[in-house]
């Protein structure tokens, strides 16, 4: 198991629409936390206001589009999404303006949705979370930053390290985990991740920042910039503890 804690690529100028975005997603949980105690109550808001496929082929529940990218299913949920957000949104809104990034964030989202949709268009069960919106925040890095340093935390039961990868090796594995999950899912059931929103969002993320991309020089950008966002990146220093160690007592 691996996440990213943070990229050393501050962003130059203060990225309010990630900030905003973070906020509406946590308040929003906030406004229905009570809920989580009544499931019931809980399984008819998010049949409101999540995607639900089954409404989308009769005509109807449209607006999940928008809304279900606002919508988690637990603290954890939350927390992911926003740490994914907090660590990459900055440097792609530095790059695309602030309203342009907004827009890029929602057609992230509601393509993502709608390529879930298309693999199982009769379901009931609603589609929740900003997971989608997110992944095309990650494709759109890694075309325009694949060389951004991002550390990342590895998980493996008791053991536990940080490593300093480049976003490129990051970014490619969880789309591939993706991918295979979504593969791996498929007849099985499970409706518990909606892994091919996650891929579908990357894509969208990928394919919407193209033009930019091309529009800042393409491989010339890259080579300028050697793959990194166009200033100084932040240095981190791991320190050791002032805690003085004790031997063993036998």
């Amino acid at each position: 198991m691996f996440f990213p804690i943070r990229d050393h690529n501050p962003s130059s100028r203060i990225p309010f629409v990630t900030y905003a975005l973070l906020a509406a997603n946590i308040l929003i949980f906030i406004s229905y936390l009570g809920l989580f105690s009544d499931p019931r109550a809980l399984g008819e808001f998010y049949q409101t206001w999540g995607l639900v496929p089954a409404k989308l082929s009769q005509g109807g529940g449209y607006h999940g589009l928008i809304t279900s990218m606002f919508l988690h299913g637990g603290i954890w949920h939350l927390v992911g999404n926003m740490l994914f957000l907090w660590i990459f949104g900055d440097n792609l809104e530095d790059q695309m303006g602030h309203t342009p990034f907004l827009g890029f964030y929602l057609l992230g989202g509601i393509g993502a949705g709608l390529l879930q949709y298309i693999t199982a268009p009769f379901t009931w069960v609603p589609m929740i979370g900003a997971s989608g919106a997110v992944a095309a925040v990650l494709g759109g890095y890694l075309l325009l930053f694949p060389r951004a340093r991002v550390d990342i935390l590895l998980a493996l039961v008791i053991y536990f390290r940080i490593f300093t990868v480049p976003a490129w090796v990051m970014l490619c594995l969880w789309f591939g985990m993706q991918i295979f999950n979504g593969v791996a899912s498929f007849g099985s059931g499970d409706a518990g991740v909606a892994y091919w929103a996650h891929a579908g969002g990357f894509v969208v993320g990928l394919v919407v920042v193209y033009p930019l991309w091309v529009r800042r020089g393409g491989r010339a950008f890259w080579a300028r910039l050697d793959g990194h966002p166009d200033h100084p990146e932040a240095k981190y220093r791991y320190v050791r503890t002032s805690v003085p160690r004790t031997g063993k007592r036998r």
